[in-house]
Protein backbone atom coordinates (compact mmCIF):
# COMPACT_ATOMS: atom_id res chain seq x y z
CA UNK A 1 0.00 0.00 0.00
CA UNK A 2 0.83 3.56 -0.67
CA UNK A 3 3.26 5.42 2.25
CA UNK A 4 4.29 8.23 2.67
CA UNK A 5 6.79 9.24 5.97
CA UNK A 6 7.74 12.95 6.29
CA UNK A 7 10.72 13.88 8.26
CA UNK A 8 12.86 17.07 9.14
CA UNK A 9 10.56 19.30 10.43
CA UNK A 10 11.53 21.41 14.18
CA UNK A 11 11.89 24.62 15.72
CA UNK A 12 13.66 27.26 14.20
CA UNK A 13 14.39 30.72 14.57
CA UNK A 14 13.02 33.76 12.07
CA UNK A 15 15.47 33.78 9.09
CA UNK A 16 16.30 29.97 9.62
CA UNK A 17 16.13 27.15 7.19
CA UNK A 18 14.85 22.91 7.43
CA UNK A 19 14.83 20.43 4.98
CA UNK A 20 11.78 18.60 4.83
CA UNK A 21 12.30 14.67 3.70
CA UNK A 22 9.39 12.54 2.18
CA UNK A 23 10.07 8.68 1.59
CA UNK A 24 7.43 6.80 -0.25
CA UNK A 25 6.60 3.33 -0.94
CA UNK A 26 4.24 1.09 -2.38
CA UNK A 27 3.62 2.57 -5.74
CA UNK A 28 6.72 3.19 -8.78
CA UNK A 29 7.48 7.11 -7.43
CA UNK A 30 9.24 7.95 -10.78
CA UNK A 31 5.77 8.02 -12.22
CA UNK A 32 3.62 9.95 -10.30
CA UNK A 33 3.99 13.76 -9.48
CA UNK A 34 4.42 15.06 -5.70
CA UNK A 35 3.31 17.67 -3.88
CA UNK A 36 3.94 18.91 -0.67
CA UNK A 37 0.81 20.97 1.65
CA UNK A 38 0.63 22.50 4.99
CA UNK A 39 -1.46 23.37 7.92
CA UNK A 40 -1.42 26.50 10.31
CA UNK A 41 -3.05 26.61 13.08
CA UNK A 42 -6.49 27.73 12.37
CA UNK A 43 -5.89 27.60 8.62
CA UNK A 44 -7.15 25.35 5.48
CA UNK A 45 -4.57 23.54 4.13
CA UNK A 46 -2.89 25.02 1.70
CA UNK A 47 -0.38 23.71 -1.88
CA UNK A 48 2.89 25.03 -1.00
CA UNK A 49 4.88 23.03 -3.80
CA UNK A 50 4.63 20.50 -6.28
CA UNK A 51 7.10 18.60 -8.98
CA UNK A 52 6.38 16.95 -12.18
CA UNK A 53 7.70 13.51 -13.09
CA UNK A 54 9.75 15.58 -15.54
CA UNK A 55 10.75 18.00 -12.87
CA UNK A 56 8.59 20.89 -13.26
CA UNK A 57 8.12 22.86 -10.19
CA UNK A 58 5.64 25.20 -8.97
CA UNK A 59 4.92 26.92 -5.30
CA UNK A 60 2.69 29.14 -3.73
CA UNK A 61 3.32 32.71 -3.98
CA UNK A 62 3.85 32.98 -0.31
CA UNK A 63 7.00 31.01 -0.34
CA UNK A 64 8.13 31.77 -4.42
CA UNK A 65 12.25 32.14 -3.78
CA UNK A 66 12.28 30.84 -0.43
CA UNK A 67 11.06 27.12 -0.85
CA UNK A 68 12.72 24.86 -3.38
CA UNK A 69 11.18 21.44 -4.00
CA UNK A 70 13.46 18.52 -5.42
CA UNK A 71 13.31 14.86 -5.78
CA UNK A 72 15.27 12.18 -6.00
CA UNK A 73 13.89 8.79 -7.46
CA UNK A 74 16.32 6.53 -6.77
CA UNK A 75 15.76 6.89 -3.06
CA UNK A 76 12.14 7.67 -4.05
CA UNK A 77 11.93 10.61 -1.72
CA UNK A 78 11.23 14.13 -2.70
CA UNK A 79 12.24 17.04 -0.62
CA UNK A 80 11.57 20.77 0.60
CA UNK A 81 14.23 23.25 1.30
CA UNK A 82 12.74 25.92 3.61
CA UNK A 83 15.34 29.21 3.34
CA UNK A 84 14.43 32.55 5.21
CA UNK A 85 11.65 30.83 7.36
CA UNK A 86 9.18 33.05 9.03
CA UNK A 87 6.52 33.00 11.60
CA UNK A 88 3.83 32.70 9.24
CA UNK A 89 5.48 29.45 7.41
CA UNK A 90 4.48 27.51 11.44
CA UNK A 91 2.24 25.26 10.45
CA UNK A 92 2.22 21.17 9.94
CA UNK A 93 3.72 19.77 6.62
CA UNK A 94 2.53 17.23 4.43
CA UNK A 95 3.63 14.98 1.40
CA UNK A 96 0.74 14.29 -0.94
CA UNK A 97 0.49 11.93 -3.79
CA UNK A 98 -2.81 11.53 -6.19
CA UNK A 99 -3.08 8.23 -7.27
CA UNK A 100 -5.45 6.12 -9.12
CA UNK A 101 -7.77 9.26 -8.40
CA UNK A 102 -6.91 8.90 -4.92
CA UNK A 103 -5.36 10.88 -2.10
CA UNK A 104 -2.45 9.72 -0.09
CA UNK A 105 -0.83 11.84 2.80
CA UNK A 106 1.72 11.64 5.04
CA UNK A 107 1.11 11.67 8.51
CA UNK A 108 2.66 15.51 8.39
CA UNK A 109 6.00 17.15 10.61
CA UNK A 110 5.37 19.86 12.63
CA UNK A 111 7.55 23.19 11.73
CA UNK A 112 7.73 25.99 13.69
CA UNK A 113 9.47 29.53 13.23
CA UNK A 114 9.50 31.02 16.61
CA UNK A 115 12.17 33.03 18.23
Amino acid sequence: QVQLVESGGGLVQPGGSLRLSCTASGFPFSRYGMNWYRQGPGKERELVATISVGGITNYADSVKGRFTISRDNAKNTVYLQMNSLKPEDTAVYYCHVLRSWSDYWGQGTQVTVSS
